[in-house]
């Protein structure tokens, strides 16, 4: 396993780290034997960073993986792995919540500290709220106190935002979702790296969506590289960005598993080749699209309270990647009554539209679509 050290931070994770949302589920909850044996199985494979949050798996993702160290761990020295877990900003009204929910997360994992500590999806509204209610600077009294080693914050923000937060206040590291698909994201690598920020990588492997193609795409890998999985080319397109320090993966089977340890143990950056057919991969992935919907939101506000960009993002992933599960997950996100099915067809949308796209016609393609793919 390879380890990269954080520049002004006293600390060296494995390059791989196990993103804790994807255990494998029985009945509902989290399956133990199977999580344990994945957990196992990774730090077998050198893994000493171990990435979980509040809400993950309907909040049980922090007590398993307390369990899983209690028992599993408890013979290794504290400061030979690292445990980061994320405060959910959404949820934070006041202090004492924040107060309230860190405790509560030293007892779920029970531990007496956090390695590597994270404000939750942080949006630029939601940056001002804790500013306002004190949260960074709580953060910062823990760090004194020795119950956060290390502060930093997750981030989905658009780059203009995202420079605001980062020039607001000092940040030990950042998470970031990576790909060579949401190419818009590099900007928000840049202005870490400007600031000689940290940057660990979330969402390489787009949540699955890059690790299975069909053959006419697959191919193109297959050319640059016959023996890498599609998962190692889109870990490895992250891991060659010279400032990431950390790559996340949320590992549901032992294949995954063995895959990402031997993609991160002697890593090595794409190669000119490999990166052309990235390339290819990108372009024929682009071609899938449905509609050229920019989510430029003039087509809002819907009268009929229809999320007519929101809709169309879900189709056009869905079209592109054809990953039926993380679909499906995304549009439970959508509430009933802004789906498709309330249209009422008065066309002020499609008239509007700056890229003209037959909006109504297109939302009943929407959920044609949904429905035909829903488990």
């Amino acid at each position: 396993m390879d380890f990269r050290k954080l520049q002004n931070i006293d600390s060296k994770p494995s390059l791989l780290g196990y993103g804790c949302m994807r255990f494998p589920t029985k009945d509902g909850n989290i399956d133990e034997q199977a999580g344990f044996e994945l957990l196992k199985a990774a730090v077998s494979g050198g893994v000493n960073y171990f990435d979980t949050a509040y809400i993950y798996h309907n909040s049980q993702s922090e007590g398993f993986l307390g369990s899983f160290i209690a028992r599993h761990m408890k013979d290794r020295a504290r400061d030979s792995y690292y445990i980061a877990t994320k405060l959910p900003t959404w949820a934070v009204e006041s202090l004492d919540d924040a107060k309230r929910i860190f405790a509560e997360q030293l007892q779920r994992l029970q531990t007496d500290y956090i390695d590597f500590y994270l404000l939750h999806d942080l949006k630029l509204d939601r940056f001002e709220k804790m500013e306002r209610l004190g949260v960074y600077d709580y953060c910062r009294q823990l760090q004194k106190e020795g119950k956060i080693r290390h502060l930093g914050h997750s981030s989905h923000e658009n780059a203009e935002n995202f420079a605001k937060i980062i020039a607001a206040r000092d940040w030990d590291f950042v998470m970031l979702h990576l790909n060579y698909m949401d190419l818009d994201n590099l900007k928000l690598y840049e202005s870490a790296v400007e600031k000689d920020i940290p940057v660990l990588a979330m969402e390489t492997v787009k949540g699955g969506s890059l690790s299975n193609f069909p053959e006419n795409i697959k191919k193109h890998l297959t050319e640059g590289n016959s023996s890498a999985t599609p998962s190692s080319f889109a870990m490895r397109w992250a891991g060659s960005l010279p400032g990431i320090k950390v790559i996340l993966s949320g590992m549901s089977d032992l294949t995954q598993v063995k895959d990402n340890i031997n993609t991160c143990s002697d890593f090595k950056p794409l190669s000119e080749q490999e990166r052309a057919a990235v390339k290819k991969v990108e372009a024929d992935l682009r071609k899938r699209v449905r509609n050229n919907c920019t989510g430029c939101n003039y087509c809002m506000p819907c009268p009929a309270d229809v999320n007519i960009p929101w809709c169309f993002s879900i189709w056009n992933n869905y079209s592109i990647y054809e990953n039926r599960g993380h679909s499906n997950w995304e549009w439970s996100m959508v509430k009933p009554q802004n789906r498709p099915e309330q249209c009422t067809e008065c066309g002020e949308c499609t008239k509007i539209c700056p890229q003209g796209i037959d909006v109504v016609a297109d939302l009943k393609q929407v959920q044609q679509t949904m429905e035909e793919i829903k488990w």
